[in-house]
């Protein structure tokens, strides 16, 4: 099998492929050393991702800001498996940085499924539905002793205002693409919402559909836990535009039952995640999938304004 290289989405990013896998696996668990390695494909940005064999996996941060994964993924997620209704990674050991690959990675289960999509699903409603159930174990979860989101504007789970001037910024570059006062606009009214005041409850922080597995139509994994944390639980509402659309996204509003402010606040994280990142991954991926970033963007929109009236332009700031 030829090696293959992982395409670069990040200017300090590590050159990472099957041959240094290769490398690593043989230098530090040669017992796996031998067996296929094969890269996949739905890697995320902060993680590259290769199936060892047809039981394990082997993830590699691709920069310096992505390290330590692994080691929190082995303290917490043999302590909040047992309490959730879907399958997590089950980590299984750490490799150590050397002088060819300057970053701890780790070795896991590999986890059976595709990739979220709702259009194959037997039953949107019903997986919007199985996603609020997992959420709803999540954050009942002991939190004692949980990490927490560091100082950081683009952390999950934090206040929106932090974000500001970024949004901003952002908006100013992508005017020959959205309306910018429209945008502002939704964003204004997020930050009405600001901030969470409640106990910090334990988020996943990162719900989107390449973090999610399906099996034979059904929602039956969550995957990448590097920004679960106590915090905020609204982060975790993101999924509602992320995932989820029309019926499915009542549905899953339905089952998880936030309240306003978290609900604007969540739509507010949703936008701002989208928005900032249009314009830095805009040279970075495809025209088409630009287009798509920029329809979900204007999907976020319409909402915001349906929902706009005279009388419900800017939630309460009482009792949140």
């Amino acid at each position: 099998m030829p090696d293959t290289e992982v395409t670069r989405l990040h200017d300090d990013e590590f050159d990472i492929d099957t041959a240094l896998v290769r490398r690593l696996l043989a230098d530090q668990f040669p017992d796996w050393a031998a067996l296929p390695i094969r890269y996949v494909a739905a890697s995320g940005t902060d993680n590259v991702t290769f199936r060892v064999g047809d039981d394990l996996s082997v993830r590699l941060p691709r920069t310096p800001r992505t390290t330590g994964q692994v080691e929190k993924d082995l303290m917490w997620l043999p302590r909040l498996a047992p309490h959730l209704p879907l399958a997590i990674p089950e980590p299984v050991a750490l490799g150590a940085a050397t002088s060819e690959y300057p970053f701890t990675w780790g070795v896991y289960r590999w986890l059976p499924g595709t990739t979220f999509d709702l259009a194959r699903l037997d039953d949107p409603q019903a997986a919007a539905h199985r996603l609020a159930d997992f959420l709803h174990h999540l954050q009942r979860i002991d939190t004692t002793g949980a990490p927490t989101p560091p100082h950081d504007p683009f952390s999950r789970g934090t206040p929106l205002a932090p974000r500001d001037r970024l949004y901003r910024d952002a908006v100013d570059q992508l005017r020959a693409d959205l309306d910018p006062d429209l945008l502002l606009a939704a964003w204004e009214h997020a930050l009405t919402a600001d901030t969470w005041t409640g106990p910090p409850r334990w988020i996943h922080g990162d719900l989107m559909a390449g973090n999610l597995l399906t099996t034979d139509g059904r929602l039956t994994a969550v995957i990448d836990f590097g920004t679960a944390w106590a915090a905020d639980p609204a982060a975790d509402i993101l999924p509602a535009w992320h995932l989820f659309e029309g019926d499915s996204r009542q549905a899953f509003r339905d089952a998880l039952k936030p309240d306003e402010h978290a609900w604007v606040r969540a739509r507010g994280w949703a936008l701002s995640l989208a928005v900032i990142a249009l314009p830095y991954y805009r040279d970075r991926c495809t025209p088409a999938e630009v287009q798509d970033d920029i329809a979900y963007i204007n999907g976020i929109l319409a909402e915001f304004t349906a929902e706009r009236t005279p009388h419900s332009s800017r939630p309460d700031r009482r009792n949140r």
